[in-house]
C-alpha cells in the first residue's frame, strides 16, 4: 500500500498542472485472498442456467426382457430387422441413453456475498492499483507512465473523439498498454466461438471518471480499455481474474470524489484497517515491551533419562525388586554353566566318534591289502 501525501495531476498533453491529496483508501491493506474470494463469487452471478433436455436419451420405446434370458435386465429396444433392435436403452451406460444425473436449470447458480467483504475487496484492489510493482506484475506496460496512480485533469472527461483519446494516452505514456492489448486479440479456442465469445483480449487501462461528458464515447472503442464511474467501482474491473494491480487512469474530479466516498465527513463506506500495523514478527518478539514480560530463557534445561524396561533391563529390575533381580542373575549364571557343560559333553562325543572313525579306517586299510589268502592256511 502507498502512503504519499499528494499525487501529481497531469494535463491531457502530459504536463504537470497541480497536485491533489491522495485518498486514504489507497492506504487500505492489500488482501489478495479476500479479492480472489469475492471475485470468484461475483463472477458466478452473471451465469446463465443451462440443462440438457428432459427427453434426451428417453425418446425410444424400450422395456426390459426380464429374467431367464441370460441377459442384463436393462430396458431394450423392441422391433426387429435393424441393429437398433435389442440394444440397451435409457441407462447412462447404454449407447444413446440419458446421462447420469441430468443437469437441471434450478441448480444454485448465484452466490450471496457479504457487503463488508465486497467493500474490503474493492478497497484492497484500489490500494494495489497504486503500487507500481503490482501493476507491472499483472502485465501492464507502464514503463513510460510518469506516476502511479495516474491522475489527469478534468479535461479527460470532456474528451469526445477516439483520436483525441489516443493522443491523450500517447502523451501520458499509456498507449503502450493499449497496443499490448490490441496485439493480443486472437480467436478463442473451443466452442466459445459459436457463443458470441469469438475473440480473446488482454486487459488494458481502466478509465475512472466522475461525470460522463463524452469520455465513454471517446475511449470505448480502444481495445482493452474499460471505463467505470467512481460511484460504481466494480471489482470485476478493478481486479480482473481476481488478480490485483489493474492499471487505472483517474480524472481529478474522480480522485477527489473517491476521498469523499471513503474518508470524508459524509463518507458512505469505511476503510478497512489492518489487524497488525507492524508485520515484522521478529521485531515484535525482540522488542523491550514483549521481552520485559516473557519468561527468561532456560539456558540449561533439565534432561531426563530414558525410561528402561525392567523386563529386559536387569538394573531397572533391581530398583523395583532386588530379589527378582538376584533370582534372574542366578538363573542366568546357571544357564551359562549348563551351556558350558553341554558344550563339553558334545565335545567328548565328537572326539569319541572321531577315534571310532579312525579305527574303522585302519581296519579297512588292513583288510584291503593284496596277498595270497591261503598263504597261512585256512586257520584263522
Amino acid at each position: 500500500m502507498t502512503a504519499r501525501p499528494v499525487v501529481t495531476v497531469y494535463s491531457t498533453t502530459g504536463d504537470k498542472t497541480s497536485t491533489t491529496p491522495l485518498p486514504a483508501v489507497f492506504t487500505a491493506p492489500i488482501r489478495p485472498d479476500v479479492v480472489q474470494f469475492v471475485h470468484t463469487n461475483m463472477a458466478k452471478n452473471s451465469r446463465q442456467a443451462y440443462a440438457v433436455s428432459i427427453y434426451a436419451g428417453k425418446q425410444v420405446s424400450a422395456s426390459s426382457w426380464g429374467t431367464g434370458r441370460a441377459v442384463a435386465r436393462i430396458p431394450r429396444v423392441g422391433g426387429g430387422g435393424t441393429s437398433r433392435s435389442g440394444q440397451g436403452a435409457f441407462g447412462n451406460m447404454c449407447r444413446g441413453g440419458r446421462m447420469f444425473d441430468p443437469t437441471k436449470t434450478w441448480r444454485k447458480w448465484h452466490r450471496k456475498i457479504n457487503s463488508t467483504q465486497k467493500r474490503y475487496a474493492v478497497c484492497s484492489a484500489l490500494a494495489a492499483s497504486a503500487v507500481p510493482a503490482l501493476v507491472m506484475a499483472r502485465g501492464h506496460r507502464i514503463d513510460d507512465v510518469p506516476e502511479v496512480p495516474l491522475v489527469l485533469d478534468n479535461a479527460l472527461e470532456s474528451t469526445k473523439k477516439t483520436s483525441a483519446a489516443k493522443d491523450i494516452l500517447q502523451a501520458v505514456g499509456a498507449l503502450a498498454d493499449v497496443e499490448k492489448a490490441a496485439k493480443s486479440k486472437q480467436i478463442r479456442s473451443g466452442k466459445g466461438k459459436m457463443r458470441n465469445r469469438r475473440y480473446t483480449l488482454r486487459k488494458g487501462p481502466l478509465i475512472v471518471y466522475a461525470d460522463n461528458d463524452g469520455v465513454q464515447e471517446a475511449f470505448r472503442n480502444l481495445p482493452g480499455v474499460e471505463l467505470c464511474n467512481v460511484d460504481r467501482l466494480n471489482l470485476l474491473q478493478l481486479a480482473p481474474g481476481g488478480h490485483v494491480g489493474r492499471f487505472c487512469i483517474w480524472s481529478e474530479k474522480a480522485m477527489i470524489k473517491l476521498d469523499a466516498i471513503y474518508d470524508g465527513p459524509d463518507a458512505q463506506k469505511s476503510i478497512p484497517r489492518a489487524v497488525m500495523t507492524n508485520a515484522d514478527i521478529a521485531r515484535i518478539i525482540n522488542s523491550d515491551e514483549v521481552q520485559s514480560v516473557v519468561n527468561p530463557a532456560k539456558l540449561h534445561p533439565k534432561s531426563y533419562l530414558r525410561k528402561k524396561n525392567p523386563i529386559r533391563n536387569i538394573k531397572a529390575l533391581a530398583k523395583l525388586d532386588p530379589y527378582a533381580a538376584n533370582a534372574r542373575k542366578a538363573e542366568a549364571a546357571n544357564t551359562a554353566v549348563r551351556k558350558e557343560k553341554k558344550a563339553e559333553k558334545f565335545k567328548a562325543r565328537r572326539l569319541a566318534r572321531k577315534e571310532f572313525k579312525e579305527q574303522g579306517k585302519k581296519f579297512y586299510e588292513s583288510v584291503s591289502q593284496q596277498g595270497d589268502v591261503c598263504a597261512d592256511g585256512f586257520d584263522l
